[in-house]
């Protein structure tokens, strides 16, 4: 049983953002079921594939914000389908869609409609620009993308190198930490409904949601009245915190902490620089110089060789890719990588786990994504059986 498993989600989203969001609620054992158009998901199809793209219903990107869902298949603009997507909506506790703003309401569905049928719904829309009903803009309506909220929302001015051009963060940002902000948007009003049985709209802009993650942009703005800009892998206000080539890759250094910048110089045999540079503030002004002296040490030894000298002491990590990551006993441990059945092959595939970690009720992934329109007949067997129990 999980935190979540007295809830029902009625899951209307696509793509990536609506999808991340009630895929946490789905491992925290909410029963999602994933109300789909005709024709399913945009992303059904979307690779990468094991075998064969013609015999397996849907690829890695569908699988892996998908897992543990149920799939019922509604023409939302047809009377019947209409009508079955209402009964569903009398057996929920929420409903999400990352529709843009109006189209719920083209189908007379929106969340006023589905408030008057269960007054105690908790209606949740992720969108590019927000709703009207919580701060109305020009903007809503506009498509939005991952890469348009992290331009608009300031992440690609601060990411990449110094001199070079704007970049985008490489996981779709603007995407899963909308669909997060979302999902806790959505507990938070179940808590209040559970004091007050009160639903109510809750609303995540993917453009707000960057703004949030670029904070640090935000104060740095008001307080030194320009721009921050592109600094690499470096730090606005903090030295060292960076990367550094060594031999064979790359290792980050969070050392700005004084207790850590003494343990960094005596690793590497420069208790001078800790004597003379004793202040943070001291660390930053100089920060060129002694980067330098910093990398001259890393450069000519490997991995093991900076992780021998400096882990448990200094703060310091290699840069993993997923190879690393898969043969890493801490991500196995921590359960970390869930294999699923792969539909349409004989095998298995790995896909992340839930990063939310609890005692009792533990979130884990509940099976593979479904099959477009797999759960229609228990659906409508559930509704019937609700029926047949309401007339007697």
């Amino acid at each position: 049983m999980g935190a979540l498993s007295d809830l029902r989600v009625l899951d209307l989203t696509q793509v990536l953002a609506g999808p991340y969001c009630t895929m946490l609620l789905a491992d925290m054992g909410a029963d999602v079921v994933k109300v789909e158009r005709p024709g399913g998901d945009l992303i059904r199809s979307s690779p990468p594939h094991l075998e064969n793209p013609d015999a397996e219903p849907y690829g890695g990107y569908f699988q892996s914000v998908n897992r543990g869902k149920r799939s019922i298949e509604l023409d939302l603009s047809g009377a019947a389908d209409r009508e079955t997507f209402l009964d569903l909506v009398e057996t929920a506790d929420v409903v999400v869609e990352n529709y843009r703003a109006g189209t719920m309401e083209s189908f007379d569905l929106g969340y006023e409609t589905l408030r008057a049928r269960n007054p105690e719904l908790i209606y949740a829309s992720i969108r590019g620009f927000g709703d009207p009903r919580t701060g109305e803009t020009d903007r809503q309506g506009n498509p939005a993308f991952d890469i348009i909220a992290q331009a608009l929302g300031g992440v690609m001015e601060i990411t990449g190198a110094a001199d070079g051009p704007p970049m985008k963060v490489g996981p779709g940002i603007g995407d899963l930490f909308t669909g997060t902000l979302n999902c806790i948007g959505i507990l938070g009003a179940i808590h209040h409904r559970e004091r007050t049985g009160e639903g109510q709209f809750v609303d995540t802009a993917m453009y707000d949601s960057m703004i949030s993650m670029t904070e640090r942009a935000i104060y740095l703005q008001s307080y030194e009245g320009e721009p921050p800009s592109r600094r690499g892998n470096s730090h606005p206000t903090l030295f060292p915190y960076n990367a550094f080539a060594v031999a064979d890759g790359y290792v980050v250094v969070a050392a700005f902490g004084t207790n850590h910048w003494r343990a960094l110089c005596a690793a590497i045999d420069r208790p001078d620089l800790a004597e003379a540079y004793p202040q943070p503030a001291d660390r930053v002004a100089n920060r060129e110089s002694l980067r330098a002296v910093v990398a001259d040490w890393m450069a000519d030894r490997t991995i093991d060789e900076v992780l021998d000298r400096l882990e448990g002491e200094v703060p310091v990590a290699p840069v993993h890719d997923t190879e690393d990551i898969f043969a890493d006993e801490h991500v196995h441990r921590r359960e970390m990588l869930y294999d699923v059945d792969q539909p349409g092959t004989d095998e298995t595939v790995e896909i992340a786990g839930s990063a939310i970690k609890m005692t009792e009720t533990n979130p884990q992934p509940r099976g593979r994504a479904p099959l477009l329109d797999e759960h229609r007949a228990e659906l409508l067997a559930e509704l019937a059986a609700q029926e047949e129990a309401l007339d007697e």
